[in-house]
């Protein structure tokens, strides 16, 4: 995936928030007045949408979906985080002020045939083990101060698996990185030069 330019991110920003407030009001599904999105977000990309509250952590889902169009995946992840992420309530509209909106844009996860090479901050990773899965994004590393094994443990335990099983050769893992901006940085980031 290209590198996306700052109005690229402040859209996909704006596409997450408009279908979070469309899918609480049960109004009709954002994206219907964007007209043609640029090319970059027509891209196919997975995309990962995590909400905030006042700092705390209130909703966070992704579509590992490669073959559709990254703005549809942030579209659908925004209103999936809101409403669905099973370790929280329905976000609910007098909330919806509060609310921080952070996208992760990921690359295609790639085997990791020895754990050694997993770098904590840098890389994301996913875990697999007959029919348990889980995925950390590489950000977690560094909100949670986590070195690689701290992760590497992380995520299996949320994959329901013993916490060491990322030794187990019998365990897949792969690692992916990713492009995360949020409305944060976007309010306060400087405009770009005009250019000639």
């Amino acid at each position: 995936m290209k590198q996306l330019d700052r109005s690229d991110q402040r859209l996909l920003l704006d596409i997450a928030r408009l279908s979070i407030d469309a899918a609480v009001r049960r109004g009709a599904p954002a994206g219907a007045a964007l007209g043609q999105p640029p090319a970059a977000l027509n891209e196919p990309a997975a995309a990962f949408v995590t909400i905030h509250e006042r700092g705390e952590l209130r909703g966070c889902i992704g579509l590992m979906r490669f073959d559709v169009p990254l703005w549809i995946n942030v579209r659908e992840a925004a209103a999936a985080a809101a409403l669905d992420d099973p370790r929280f309530l329905p976000v609910d509209e007098s909330e919806l002020p509060a609310l921080e909106l952070e996208v992760s844009v990921l690359d295609p996860p790639v085997p990791l045939p020895d754990p050694a090479g997993f770098v904590a901050g840098r890389h994301g990773i996913v875990v697999e083990r007959g029919m348990r899965r889980a995925l950390l994004l590489p950000q977690v590393a560094t909100e949670m101060g986590w070195d690689a094994s701290q992760m590497l443990d992380a995520v299996c335990r949320k994959a329901n698996l013993p916490k060491d099983a990322w030794r187990d050769p019998s365990t897949q893992l792969f690692v992916f990185e990713s492009t995360c901006f949020s409305q944060a940085e976007s309010s306060h980031a400087p405009s770009e030069p005009p250019t000639a």
